[in-house]
């Protein structure tokens, strides 16, 4: 059978991107920043079925306390991911990086991105030094991402707090960070003031499905559960290393139908992970129209004909 699958969650790790991170001793939530290549990265989609992949760097991102370095690396980043896409049109696009907390830079470095590379959307960091998504200082960018009915893909970064030892980020700390800001970003009314902005939850939205009843009055302004729980139904959510017997039916339960993607996490999941979680989902009891659904149809509805079709 030839891949159909569209990996929304897929990472790229352009070889001085990591080597600038190397130089500063960065890791990536208690990992190692990984190699990428994309001779490796075809050869993982291939093994899990996947046509295409769209691209994204991870946590820490790129701006690390300078706005002007923030700048270049931002930009020199995205111009990797665009010459990757342009070798290999039919199987990468790519989430374009910006330079948030610096928003007059993540404005400029969008129009680039869009305007210039083709970007099939952004990635944003669930939170930059505890300033998450949803912050009013963060709003121009929103404004200019709806204008451009853009796809927001948010990745989780490491809390504002010391980790706890033995317990790496990546364990629990990232999902946390990725509920914190469903939170903030519902409660401060994003979802309605920009409408036209497609917002992809990382890894099954952290603890969203599985706690939404719990956590639906605190993303309501007016304190009402049913509003809630229909702001936090408009995320989309992807299945990267979530795909279990455990997660996929809280996910499933809670999320709109059409708002689930394909995830791998590569290669920040090492490739006996990503297949490890592609092996589960195609051994969950789908049916044939929830798993045409989740392995292509719903990115191709969130990128538009053309852009994410295999």
């Amino acid at each position: 059978m030839s891949p159909t699958r569209i990996d929304t969650h897929h990472h790229i790790v352009p070889p001085s991107y990591k080597a600038w991170l190397a130089s500063q001793g960065i890791a990536a939530g208690g990992r190692a920043i990984p190699d990428w290549s994309a001779d490796a990265a075809l050869e993982l989609m291939a093994s899990i079925g996947v046509a295409r992949s769209i691209l994204s760097v991870s946590t820490p991102g790129v701006h690390l306390g300078d706005d002007a370095l923030a700048r270049r690396w931002a930009r020199e980043v995205n111009e990797f991911a665009a010459r990757v896409r342009a070798d290999r049109p039919a199987q990468f696009g790519f989430f374009a990086t910006l330079t948030l907390p610096d928003v007059d830079g993540a404005i400029a470095e969008a129009a680039h991105a869009f305007d210039v590379l083709g970007a099939d959307g952004v990635v944003l960091l669930a939170s930059v030094r505890g300033a998450y998504l949803g912050d009013a200082t963060f709003e121009p960018l929103m404004a200019e991402l709806d204008r451009r009915a853009a796809v927001v893909f948010v990745h989780p970064s490491e809390l504002n707090a010391p980790p706890v030892p033995g317990i790496p980020p990546f364990a629990a700390d990232f999902l946390l960070d990725t509920t914190r800001a469903a939170i903030h970003m519902a409660r401060a009314g994003w979802l309605e003031r920009y409408p036209r902005v497609r917002i992809i939850l990382s890894h099954a939205g952290g603890f969203v499905p599985y706690a939404a009843e719990r956590i639906a009055r605190s993303c309501s302004e007016r304190g009402d559960t049913a509003h809630g729980i229909e702001r936090l139904r408009r995320y989309w959510f992807d299945t990267a290393l979530s795909s279990s017997a455990y997660a996929l039916p809280s996910l499933l339960a809670f999320a709109d139908p059409t708002h689930i993607t394909f995830g791998s996490d590569w290669p920040y999941a090492p490739a006996e992970r990503s297949r490890h979680f592609a092996q589960l989902l195609d051994a969950y009891p789908l049916t044939p129209e929830q798993r045409r659904a989740i392995d292509h149809d719903n990115a191709q509805a969130l990128f538009g004909p053309g852009r994410a079709a295999a």
